[in-house]
């Protein structure tokens, strides 16, 4: 099978002008081809320009997503789109707040697992604990995991973020 007929995993970044609706029309175009969005970040990158950025996870075929970058491209307060899986490499992480209620030995245990992840402890109880976790999804994923038979309670995620390596921003000629 050709390889644009097969979904995969892409990171959508969209550099937009900081106003009302503009979400609304970005987060619509994913909603009118039947994708589901993993992950969804957006904030303020330029408060001088009143330019935020857009980091959406998408599943889609190659095909698809050109679609949708193409149809990105042409709404007028979208300044540039890049698609961060095929354009070359790019750095993504997530911070994740994961909160376990446990005791004793499971204590311990916990904040062993938390050592090796490189976790922080944030807050602290006599009966639980709220670290803070940041890498790669993947990560995060076995993070949970492991805390799971510990006392999991609360998974809180900002969605992925990322940003191509090397000295050239999304929307500038290389």
């Amino acid at each position: 099978m050709p390889t644009s007929h097969i979904a995969r995993r892409h990171i959508i970044a969209v550099i937009v002008d900081n106003e009302p609706g503009i979400l609304a029309r970005v987060v619509g175009l994913f909603a009118g081809r039947g994708y589901n969005i993993e992950s969804l970040t957006v904030a303020e990158v330029s408060h001088a320009r009143h330019l935020s950025r857009i980091t959406v996870v998408t599943t889609g075929t190659e095909m698809v997503v050109d679609q949708i970058k193409a149809q990105l491209g042409r709404l007028v307060p979208v300044h540039t789109v890049a698609d961060l899986t095929t354009e070359g490499t790019h750095v993504e992480r997530e911070l994740g707040l994961i909160k376990v209620r446990c005791t004793g030995e499971k204590r311990v245990e916990a904040l062993r697992i938390a050592d090796i992840f490189r976790a922080r402890a944030l807050d602290a109880t006599q009966e639980s604990f709220v670290f803070e976790v940041t890498g790669g999804c993947e990560k995060l994923d076995a993070f949970c995991t492991l805390m799971e038979p510990l006392g999991l309670i609360e998974v809180c995620r900002t969605g992925v973020v990322a940003i191509a390596r090397g000295p050239v921003a999304i929307g500038e000629a290389s």
